[in-house]
């Protein structure tokens, strides 16, 4: 139990430094003045005239300090974040003993992390936060909610299984958006509830979640995750549309099946 709680606030400590650091990154005095005005808004007018750009420059002298203070430090962080990164759902989701899954519940939620982000990227999407202890809290979800799903799968998928891949993917999805991972920084109000957004930046994650299951060398490729973001792109309205749905998850197995069995 105390290690559990310890392991929580470690996950939500490093995602406040995160947003902290987001912030101090955008305050800088040679960022975007847009991204400036973005994160400072809810904050009153300076008094003194020109008083923002000593801030700006002192957001960069601590943004310098904290990257060199970081290459000091070791990273879990992936050393190439590309196709190969992602891993099967056995993987993340091991049977064993409590020991065997916080290791692999520790491996989910770095690597949906850095998925998410470089997804983000390649959509042109740089407004928006991703908490790690949010997909913590998937994985608890897939452990507790989804156990069947999970059990279905082989742990060497053949043909035969990829229905149950298709539906342990649909029910990751569900769970991804369900506790919202990732965070719009300027969303608008009546956004708020609208998950369009949520749908492109995670759909491909666990569409490439989905390809490396059922890899048949069990070695996914560089370039996978790239065509998971296309081919999640092309079925985005497919998508939205089944997760709003009553039974989200029946309607977007077949979604995913169709995908799995025609993407390489």
């Amino acid at each position: 139990m105390l290690r559990q709680i310890s392991r929580d606030v470690r996950v939500n400590l490093k995602d406040r430094l995160r947003d902290v650091r987001d912030i101090i990154r955008q305050s800088r005095h040679d960022s975007d003045a847009n991204l400036v005005r973005g994160a400072t808004s809810h904050l009153p007018p300076f008094p003194g005239k020109g008083i923002e750009g000593l801030l700006g420059h002192a957001a960069s002298a601590v943004d310098e300090a904290l990257s060199i203070a970081e290459s000091f430090v070791p990273h879990e962080r992936p050393a190439k974040i590309d196709g190969t990164t992602v891993k099967g759902v056995g993987i993340y989701f091991p049977a064993g003993n409590e020991e065997r899954r916080s290791s692999a519940e520790r491996v989910f939620r770095r690597d949906m992390y850095y998925l998410t982000r470089t997804v983000l990227a390649a959509l042109k999407i740089d407004n928006a936060r991703i908490h790690e202890a949010d997909f913590a809290a998937v994985h608890a979800a897939m452990r507790k909610r989804h156990a069947g799903l999970l059990a279905a799968i082989p742990a060497r998928p053949a043909p035969a299984a990829l229905p149950a891949v298709a539906a342990a993917c649909a029910a990751l999805l569900v769970e991804c958006l369900n506790h919202r991972p990732v965070r719009f920084v300027e969303a608008e109000p009546d956004a708020i509830g609208d998950r369009t957004l949520d749908i492109a930046c995670l759909a491909p994650v666990v569409l490439a979640c989905g390809l490396a299951t059922t890899a048949s060398d069990g070695a996914p490729e560089p370039d996978m995750l790239e065509t998971a973001v296309l081919a999640a792109g092309v079925r985005h309205d497919r998508i939205v549309k089944a997760c709003a749905k009553a039974n989200p998850v029946d309607e977007l197995t077949p979604v995913f099946a169709t995908l799995l069995a025609h993407l390489p």
